[in-house]
C-alpha cells in the first residue's frame, strides 16, 4: 500500500485553530497534483474543477450531532494524532477511517472492503479521554460541558 507523506494540516489548515478542520480548495489540491499523479482519473477530475474555477463538491465523511462540540485545535494542541479518529489517512487514496482491530473490521478487510468509520459516539470519545489520561498523564476533560454546551 502506498504511503503519502504530506501532513494532514497542509490540506486541512483550519484544524490547528478551529473547531473544524476545513476542506482544501481546488487550488490547494492542484498545488501538488499538477505534478503528482496527474494521470489518475480522480486527479483529472480535480484538474477539471480547477480549469472551470469551480469548487470541489466534497462528500462529508465525518459528522457529529449538532449538540456536540469538537474542537480540532484542542486535540492538535494535545498532540492527538489525526489517525486516532480518522484512521491511517496516510495510506488511503479515499478517506474512510477504521475503528481498530475487531472481528467485523477484520472480516471486512479480508473481503476487500473498507471498514466503517469510527462510531464517534460519546462512549468512544470518553474511552479515548480515559486512555489518554491514563497513558500520557494528560487532563482530557471528562466533564459534560467539554463537548456539550
Amino acid at each position: 500500500m502506498q504511503t503519502y507523506k504530506i501532513d494532514c494540516q497542509y490540506c486541512h489548515t483550519d484544524a490547528r485553530r478551529s473547531e473544524y478542520a476545513g476542506i482544501p480548495s481546488v487550488e490547494r489540491c492542484m498545488g501538488c497534483h499538477r505534478i503528482t499523479a496527474a494521470d489518475r482519473p480522480e486527479i483529472k477530475k480535480l484538474a477539471e474543477y480547477a480549469s472551470k474555477q469551480q469548487s470541489i463538491p466534497w462528500t462529508r465523511v465525518y459528522k457529529l450531532p449538532e449538540f456536540t462540540y469538537f474542537p480540532h485545535k484542542a486535540h492538535i494542541r494535545a498532540e492527538v494524532r489525526c489517525q486516532t479518529c480518522h484512521g491511517p489517512a496516510e495510506t488511503m487514496t479515499t478517506v474512510g477511517a477504521t475503528t481498530g482491530p475487531n472481528l467485523v473490521n477484520d472480516l471486512l478487510n479480508l473481503a476487500g472492503f473498507r471498514p466503517a468509520s469510527p462510531p464517534l459516539t460519546m462512549g468512544w470519545c470518553i474511552e479515548c479521554h480515559r486512555d489518554q489520561n491514563a497513558a500520557r498523564g494528560t487532563q482530557a476533560p471528562m466533564d459534560c460541558v467539554a463537548c456539550h454546551h
